[in-house]
Protein backbone atom coordinates (compact mmCIF):
# COMPACT_ATOMS: atom_id res chain seq x y z
CA UNK A 1 0.00 0.00 0.00
CA UNK A 2 1.54 3.38 -1.02
CA UNK A 3 2.51 5.93 1.61
CA UNK A 4 0.66 9.28 1.20
CA UNK A 5 2.24 10.99 4.25
CA UNK A 6 5.62 10.93 5.99
CA UNK A 7 7.42 10.06 2.79
CA UNK A 8 10.67 11.81 3.62
CA UNK A 9 13.31 10.34 5.85
CA UNK A 10 15.69 12.47 7.89
CA UNK A 11 18.50 11.45 5.56
CA UNK A 12 16.44 12.47 2.53
CA UNK A 13 15.77 15.85 4.15
CA UNK A 14 19.45 16.38 4.96
CA UNK A 15 20.61 15.49 1.44
CA UNK A 16 17.73 16.95 -0.58
CA UNK A 17 18.84 18.73 -3.76
CA UNK A 18 17.35 21.92 -5.21
CA UNK A 19 13.57 21.75 -5.81
CA UNK A 20 10.30 20.76 -4.09
CA UNK A 21 10.18 17.44 -2.20
CA UNK A 22 6.78 16.09 -1.11
CA UNK A 23 6.38 14.56 2.34
CA UNK A 24 2.65 14.00 1.74
CA UNK A 25 -0.51 15.56 3.12
CA UNK A 26 0.37 18.90 1.48
CA UNK A 27 3.77 19.23 3.19
CA UNK A 28 6.79 19.99 1.00
CA UNK A 29 10.45 20.64 1.63
CA UNK A 30 11.64 23.50 -0.56
CA UNK A 31 15.34 23.84 -1.41
CA UNK A 32 16.31 27.02 -3.22
CA UNK A 33 19.22 27.62 -5.59
CA UNK A 34 21.52 28.55 -2.70
CA UNK A 35 20.64 25.40 -0.77
CA UNK A 36 18.46 27.06 1.86
CA UNK A 37 15.66 24.73 3.01
CA UNK A 38 12.18 25.60 4.24
CA UNK A 39 8.77 23.96 4.68
CA UNK A 40 5.77 24.74 2.47
CA UNK A 41 2.16 23.67 3.01
CA UNK A 42 0.05 23.45 -0.15
CA UNK A 43 -3.72 23.15 -0.28
CA UNK A 44 -6.82 23.90 -2.37
CA UNK A 45 -9.36 26.52 -1.30
CA UNK A 46 -12.40 27.60 -3.32
CA UNK A 47 -10.93 25.98 -6.40
CA UNK A 48 -7.60 27.80 -6.05
CA UNK A 49 -4.21 26.36 -5.20
CA UNK A 50 -2.65 28.14 -2.24
CA UNK A 51 0.49 27.71 -0.21
CA UNK A 52 1.92 29.01 3.03
CA UNK A 53 5.33 28.86 4.60
CA UNK A 54 5.77 26.86 7.81
CA UNK A 55 9.31 27.94 8.64
CA UNK A 56 12.91 27.18 7.70
CA UNK A 57 14.49 23.79 8.32
CA UNK A 58 17.12 25.13 10.73
CA UNK A 59 14.26 26.31 12.97
CA UNK A 60 11.50 23.76 12.25
CA UNK A 61 12.60 20.13 12.07
CA UNK A 62 10.89 17.33 10.18
CA UNK A 63 8.71 16.25 13.10
CA UNK A 64 7.60 19.78 13.95
CA UNK A 65 6.84 20.50 10.29
CA UNK A 66 4.59 17.42 10.11
CA UNK A 67 2.75 18.58 13.23
CA UNK A 68 2.20 22.04 11.75
CA UNK A 69 0.93 20.51 8.50
CA UNK A 70 -1.46 18.31 10.46
CA UNK A 71 -2.81 21.40 12.29
CA UNK A 72 -3.43 23.09 8.93
CA UNK A 73 -5.26 20.02 7.61
CA UNK A 74 -7.51 20.05 10.69
CA UNK A 75 -8.34 23.72 10.06
CA UNK A 76 -9.29 22.89 6.48
CA UNK A 77 -11.46 20.05 7.73
CA UNK A 78 -13.33 22.63 9.85
CA UNK A 79 -13.69 24.87 6.75
CA UNK A 80 -11.09 27.34 8.04
CA UNK A 81 -8.56 28.90 5.66
CA UNK A 82 -5.10 28.62 7.33
CA UNK A 83 -3.78 31.71 5.54
CA UNK A 84 -6.71 33.82 6.73
CA UNK A 85 -6.07 32.62 10.27
CA UNK A 86 -2.42 33.65 9.99
CA UNK A 87 -3.28 37.06 8.52
CA UNK A 88 -5.79 37.69 11.32
CA UNK A 89 -3.16 36.84 13.92
CA UNK A 90 -0.61 39.13 12.31
CA UNK A 91 -3.12 41.96 12.11
CA UNK A 92 -3.95 41.51 15.77
CA UNK A 93 -0.27 41.50 16.64
CA UNK A 94 0.19 44.72 14.66
CA UNK A 95 -2.63 46.39 16.57
CA UNK A 96 -1.20 45.16 19.84
CA UNK A 97 2.16 46.64 18.92
CA UNK A 98 0.39 49.88 18.11
CA UNK A 99 -0.47 50.22 21.77
CA UNK A 100 3.05 51.53 22.14
CA UNK A 101 2.39 54.20 19.46
CA UNK A 102 0.97 57.22 21.20
CA UNK A 103 -0.78 60.01 19.35
CA UNK A 104 2.17 62.33 20.06
CA UNK A 105 4.63 59.81 18.63
CA UNK A 106 2.41 59.19 15.61
CA UNK A 107 2.22 62.95 15.03
CA UNK A 108 6.03 63.16 15.03
CA UNK A 109 6.22 60.39 12.45
CA UNK A 110 3.56 62.02 10.29
CA UNK A 111 5.37 65.36 10.36
CA UNK A 112 8.71 63.71 9.57
CA UNK A 113 7.12 61.92 6.59
CA UNK A 114 5.42 65.02 5.15
CA UNK A 115 7.49 68.10 6.05
CA UNK A 116 9.66 67.81 2.93
CA UNK A 117 6.58 68.65 0.88
CA UNK A 118 5.67 71.76 2.87
CA UNK A 119 6.54 75.07 1.24
CA UNK A 120 7.62 77.00 4.31
CA UNK A 121 9.41 76.24 7.59
CA UNK A 122 6.50 78.07 9.21
CA UNK A 123 4.29 75.10 8.35
CA UNK A 124 6.41 72.87 10.55
CA UNK A 125 6.23 75.35 13.44
CA UNK A 126 2.46 75.67 13.00
CA UNK A 127 1.88 71.92 13.05
CA UNK A 128 4.11 71.30 16.05
CA UNK A 129 2.78 74.31 17.95
CA UNK A 130 -0.95 73.65 17.53
CA UNK A 131 -0.61 69.94 18.34
CA UNK A 132 1.52 70.74 21.38
CA UNK A 133 -0.93 73.34 22.68
CA UNK A 134 -4.29 71.74 21.93
CA UNK A 135 -4.15 68.03 21.01
CA UNK A 136 -1.32 66.58 23.09
CA UNK A 137 -2.55 67.89 26.47
CA UNK A 138 -5.80 65.95 25.93
CA UNK A 139 -4.66 62.68 24.32
CA UNK A 140 -1.00 62.97 23.33
CA UNK A 141 0.01 60.17 25.71
CA UNK A 142 -2.83 57.87 24.66
CA UNK A 143 -2.53 55.34 21.83
CA UNK A 144 -3.79 56.36 18.43
CA UNK A 145 -6.35 53.55 18.69
CA UNK A 146 -7.73 55.09 21.90
CA UNK A 147 -8.45 58.50 20.35
CA UNK A 148 -12.21 58.77 19.92
CA UNK A 149 -14.79 61.43 19.10
CA UNK A 150 -15.18 62.55 22.71
CA UNK A 151 -11.45 63.23 23.02
CA UNK A 152 -11.27 65.12 19.72
CA UNK A 153 -14.19 67.31 20.75
CA UNK A 154 -12.61 67.85 24.16
CA UNK A 155 -9.48 69.18 22.45
CA UNK A 156 -11.10 71.59 20.00
CA UNK A 157 -14.41 72.62 21.56
CA UNK A 158 -12.86 75.09 24.06
CA UNK A 159 -11.33 77.12 21.20
CA UNK A 160 -14.03 76.53 18.58
CA UNK A 161 -15.75 79.86 19.23
CA UNK A 162 -12.85 82.09 20.30
CA UNK A 163 -10.21 80.76 17.89
CA UNK A 164 -12.29 79.21 15.15
CA UNK A 165 -9.56 79.36 12.49
CA UNK A 166 -7.03 77.70 14.78
CA UNK A 167 -9.57 75.11 15.93
CA UNK A 168 -10.36 74.23 12.32
CA UNK A 169 -6.69 73.68 11.56
CA UNK A 170 -6.19 71.59 14.68
CA UNK A 171 -9.12 69.39 13.73
CA UNK A 172 -7.78 68.91 10.21
CA UNK A 173 -4.32 68.04 11.51
CA UNK A 174 -5.71 65.50 13.96
CA UNK A 175 -7.73 63.95 11.12
CA UNK A 176 -4.63 63.69 8.90
CA UNK A 177 -2.57 62.07 11.64
CA UNK A 178 -5.28 59.52 12.44
CA UNK A 179 -5.68 58.71 8.73
CA UNK A 180 -1.93 58.17 8.61
CA UNK A 181 -2.19 55.85 11.61
CA UNK A 182 -4.95 53.87 9.91
CA UNK A 183 -2.89 53.53 6.73
CA UNK A 184 0.00 52.24 8.84
CA UNK A 185 -2.44 49.79 10.48
CA UNK A 186 -1.89 51.36 13.89
CA UNK A 187 -5.60 51.90 14.37
CA UNK A 188 -8.92 50.64 13.04
CA UNK A 189 -12.34 52.19 12.57
CA UNK A 190 -13.72 55.52 11.39
CA UNK A 191 -11.73 58.70 11.84
CA UNK A 192 -13.21 60.53 14.87
CA UNK A 193 -11.86 63.88 13.62
CA UNK A 194 -13.76 63.69 10.31
CA UNK A 195 -15.87 66.83 9.78
CA UNK A 196 -18.50 66.02 7.15
CA UNK A 197 -21.18 63.69 8.39
CA UNK A 198 -19.60 63.49 11.84
CA UNK A 199 -18.24 66.48 13.77
CA UNK A 200 -20.43 68.83 11.75
CA UNK A 201 -23.32 67.29 13.70
CA UNK A 202 -21.66 68.14 17.03
CA UNK A 203 -20.08 71.55 16.43
CA UNK A 204 -21.45 74.69 14.72
CA UNK A 205 -20.02 75.67 11.36
CA UNK A 206 -17.14 78.11 11.61
CA UNK A 207 -18.99 80.73 9.57
CA UNK A 208 -21.81 80.75 12.12
CA UNK A 209 -19.56 80.97 15.16
CA UNK A 210 -18.17 84.40 14.44
CA UNK A 211 -17.52 86.77 11.58
CA UNK A 212 -14.37 86.24 9.58
CA UNK A 213 -11.49 88.18 11.11
CA UNK A 214 -9.66 90.35 8.60
CA UNK A 215 -6.10 91.56 8.94
CA UNK A 216 -6.06 95.13 10.31
CA UNK A 217 -5.65 97.42 7.32
CA UNK A 218 -4.79 101.08 6.92
CA UNK A 219 -7.44 103.17 5.10
CA UNK A 220 -5.99 103.90 1.68
CA UNK A 221 -6.43 107.65 2.17
CA UNK A 222 -3.75 107.45 4.88
CA UNK A 223 -1.19 105.57 2.78
CA UNK A 224 0.75 108.61 1.43
CA UNK A 225 1.29 109.95 4.95
CA UNK A 226 2.24 106.53 6.27
CA UNK A 227 4.74 105.99 3.47
CA UNK A 228 6.35 109.35 4.17
CA UNK A 229 6.81 108.34 7.81
CA UNK A 230 8.07 104.89 6.79
CA UNK A 231 10.76 106.34 4.55
CA UNK A 232 12.23 108.09 7.58
CA UNK A 233 12.90 104.71 9.24
CA UNK A 234 16.28 103.04 8.90
CA UNK A 235 17.14 99.37 8.47
CA UNK A 236 16.30 96.48 6.19
CA UNK A 237 12.82 95.99 7.63
CA UNK A 238 11.78 99.50 6.55
CA UNK A 239 12.88 98.88 2.96
CA UNK A 240 11.21 95.48 2.94
CA UNK A 241 7.92 96.89 4.23
CA UNK A 242 7.94 99.70 1.68
CA UNK A 243 8.66 97.20 -1.09
CA UNK A 244 5.89 94.90 0.19
CA UNK A 245 3.37 97.75 0.12
CA UNK A 246 4.38 98.93 -3.36
CA UNK A 247 4.17 95.39 -4.81
CA UNK A 248 1.13 94.21 -2.77
CA UNK A 249 3.14 91.07 -1.99
CA UNK A 250 3.00 88.73 0.99
CA UNK A 251 5.60 88.73 3.76
CA UNK A 252 7.15 85.41 2.75
CA UNK A 253 7.42 86.48 -0.88
CA UNK A 254 9.22 89.70 0.05
CA UNK A 255 11.71 88.33 2.56
CA UNK A 256 12.45 85.42 0.22
CA UNK A 257 13.10 87.73 -2.76
CA UNK A 258 16.46 87.20 -4.43
CA UNK A 259 18.40 89.46 -6.75
CA UNK A 260 18.29 86.71 -9.37
CA UNK A 261 14.48 87.10 -9.45
CA UNK A 262 14.74 90.71 -10.68
CA UNK A 263 14.91 91.78 -14.31
CA UNK A 264 15.78 95.46 -13.97
CA UNK A 265 15.44 96.26 -17.67
CA UNK A 266 12.01 94.63 -17.93
CA UNK A 267 10.96 96.16 -14.57
CA UNK A 268 9.93 92.65 -13.52
CA UNK A 269 10.10 90.53 -10.35
CA UNK A 270 9.48 86.82 -11.00
CA UNK A 271 8.58 84.81 -7.91
CA UNK A 272 9.11 81.03 -8.36
CA UNK A 273 6.13 78.79 -7.68
CA UNK A 274 7.93 77.17 -4.75
CA UNK A 275 7.73 80.47 -2.84
CA UNK A 276 4.13 81.26 -3.77
CA UNK A 277 1.11 80.39 -1.64
CA UNK A 278 -0.68 78.99 -4.70
CA UNK A 279 2.37 77.04 -5.88
CA UNK A 280 2.49 78.82 -9.27
CA UNK A 281 5.06 81.26 -10.63
CA UNK A 282 3.96 84.88 -10.25
CA UNK A 283 5.24 87.84 -12.25
CA UNK A 284 5.16 91.18 -10.46
CA UNK A 285 5.50 94.39 -12.51
CA UNK A 286 7.73 96.83 -10.66
CA UNK A 287 6.75 100.49 -10.47
CA UNK A 288 9.36 103.24 -10.54
CA UNK A 289 8.90 103.63 -6.78
CA UNK A 290 9.61 99.92 -6.20
CA UNK A 291 12.64 100.01 -8.50
CA UNK A 292 14.00 103.01 -6.58
CA UNK A 293 14.15 100.84 -3.46
CA UNK A 294 16.07 98.12 -5.33
CA UNK A 295 18.46 100.66 -6.83
CA UNK A 296 19.15 102.04 -3.38
CA UNK A 297 19.81 98.58 -1.93
CA UNK A 298 21.97 97.47 -4.86
CA UNK A 299 24.78 99.74 -3.63
CA UNK A 300 25.07 97.72 -0.41
CA UNK A 301 24.12 94.31 -1.84
CA UNK A 302 25.03 91.36 0.41
CA UNK A 303 24.55 87.83 -0.89
CA UNK A 304 21.57 86.52 -2.84
CA UNK A 305 18.76 87.98 -0.74
CA UNK A 306 17.45 91.46 -1.48
CA UNK A 307 16.53 91.88 2.19
CA UNK A 308 19.21 89.95 4.11
CA UNK A 309 18.89 89.09 7.76
CA UNK A 310 21.36 89.40 10.60
CA UNK A 311 22.96 86.04 9.83
CA UNK A 312 25.03 85.57 6.68
CA UNK A 313 23.17 83.77 3.94
CA UNK A 314 19.81 84.15 5.68
CA UNK A 315 16.89 86.40 4.73
CA UNK A 316 15.17 88.94 6.94
CA UNK A 317 13.07 87.43 9.73
CA UNK A 318 9.39 87.03 8.96
CA UNK A 319 8.67 89.05 12.13
CA UNK A 320 10.96 91.96 11.30
CA UNK A 321 8.35 94.08 9.51
CA UNK A 322 5.76 93.47 12.22
CA UNK A 323 8.30 94.50 14.87
CA UNK A 324 8.94 97.66 12.82
CA UNK A 325 5.22 98.50 12.87
CA UNK A 326 5.21 98.14 16.64
CA UNK A 327 8.27 100.39 16.89
CA UNK A 328 6.36 102.93 14.81
CA UNK A 329 3.55 102.58 17.37
CA UNK A 330 1.24 101.08 14.74
CA UNK A 331 0.19 97.97 16.66
CA UNK A 332 -3.19 98.39 14.93
CA UNK A 333 -1.70 97.25 11.61
CA UNK A 334 -0.32 94.04 10.11
CA UNK A 335 1.90 93.61 7.07
CA UNK A 336 -0.71 91.48 5.34
CA UNK A 337 -3.29 94.20 5.93
CA UNK A 338 -1.60 96.46 3.39
CA UNK A 339 -2.77 94.05 0.68
CA UNK A 340 -6.31 94.91 1.74
CA UNK A 341 -5.42 98.60 1.60
CA UNK A 342 -4.24 98.12 -1.97
CA UNK A 343 -7.38 96.12 -2.81
CA UNK A 344 -9.67 98.84 -1.43
CA UNK A 345 -7.79 101.60 -3.25
CA UNK A 346 -7.85 99.74 -6.56
CA UNK A 347 -11.58 99.03 -6.27
CA UNK A 348 -12.62 102.51 -5.19
CA UNK A 349 -10.10 104.79 -6.89
CA UNK A 350 -9.39 103.07 -10.21
CA UNK A 351 -11.43 101.59 -13.04
CA UNK A 352 -9.26 98.49 -13.45
CA UNK A 353 -11.19 95.26 -13.80
CA UNK A 354 -11.57 93.03 -10.78
CA UNK A 355 -9.61 90.23 -12.52
CA UNK A 356 -6.62 92.54 -12.97
CA UNK A 357 -6.68 93.51 -9.29
CA UNK A 358 -7.07 89.91 -8.15
CA UNK A 359 -4.17 88.80 -10.32
CA UNK A 360 -2.02 91.60 -8.90
CA UNK A 361 -2.68 90.02 -5.50
CA UNK A 362 -1.81 86.54 -6.89
CA UNK A 363 -5.32 85.29 -6.15
CA UNK A 364 -6.77 82.35 -8.09
CA UNK A 365 -8.98 83.36 -10.99
CA UNK A 366 -10.97 81.62 -13.71
CA UNK A 367 -9.68 79.73 -16.75
CA UNK A 368 -10.82 82.38 -19.24
CA UNK A 369 -8.77 85.05 -17.54
CA UNK A 370 -5.84 82.64 -17.24
CA UNK A 371 -5.89 82.38 -21.03
CA UNK A 372 -5.80 86.17 -21.31
CA UNK A 373 -2.87 86.25 -18.92
CA UNK A 374 -0.91 83.86 -21.12
CA UNK A 375 -1.44 86.25 -24.05
CA UNK A 376 0.08 89.01 -21.93
CA UNK A 377 -2.66 91.68 -21.93
CA UNK A 378 -3.49 91.27 -18.25
CA UNK A 379 0.17 91.65 -17.39
CA UNK A 380 0.29 94.92 -19.31
CA UNK A 381 -2.76 96.15 -17.40
CA UNK A 382 -1.15 95.10 -14.14
CA UNK A 383 1.95 97.10 -15.03
CA UNK A 384 -0.19 100.21 -15.31
CA UNK A 385 -2.09 99.34 -12.14
CA UNK A 386 1.09 98.97 -10.09
CA UNK A 387 2.58 102.16 -11.55
CA UNK A 388 -0.60 104.00 -10.55
CA UNK A 389 -0.38 102.49 -7.05
CA UNK A 390 3.27 103.52 -6.75
CA UNK A 391 2.36 107.06 -7.76
CA UNK A 392 -0.48 107.17 -5.25
CA UNK A 393 1.84 106.00 -2.47
CA UNK A 394 4.24 108.83 -3.34
CA UNK A 395 1.69 111.62 -3.37
CA UNK A 396 -2.01 112.04 -2.64
CA UNK A 397 -4.20 112.25 -5.78
CA UNK A 398 -7.12 114.62 -5.98
CA UNK A 399 -10.11 113.48 -3.94
CA UNK A 400 -12.28 111.09 -5.89
CA UNK A 401 -9.85 110.84 -8.82
CA UNK A 402 -10.20 107.71 -10.94
CA UNK A 403 -7.27 106.11 -12.75
CA UNK A 404 -8.10 105.78 -16.45
CA UNK A 405 -7.67 102.58 -18.40
CA UNK A 406 -6.84 104.41 -21.66
CA UNK A 407 -3.40 103.70 -22.96
CA UNK A 408 -1.02 106.62 -22.96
Amino acid sequence: MPRFVNRLSQAAVNNAPKGMHADGGGLYLHVNAKGAKSWIFRYMRDGRAREMGLGSLHTIGLKAARERAADRRRELLDDIDPLQVRQAKRHKATLEAAKAITFAECAKRYIAAHKAGWKSPKSLDAWEGTLRDYANPVFGNLTVQAVDTALVVKAIEPIWAEKSETATRVRGRIESILDYATAREWRQGENPARWRGHLDKLLPKKAKVRAVEHHPALPFAEIPGFMETLRQENGGAAGALEFAILTAARTGEVIGARWADIDRNAKLWTIPGARMKGGREHRVPLSDAALAILDRLADTRQGEFIFPGGQAGRPLSNMAMLVLLRRMKRDDLTVHGFRSTFRDWAAERTSFQNEVIEMALAHAIGDKVEASYRRGDLFEKRKRLMEAWGGYCQSTPAAGAVVSLRRS
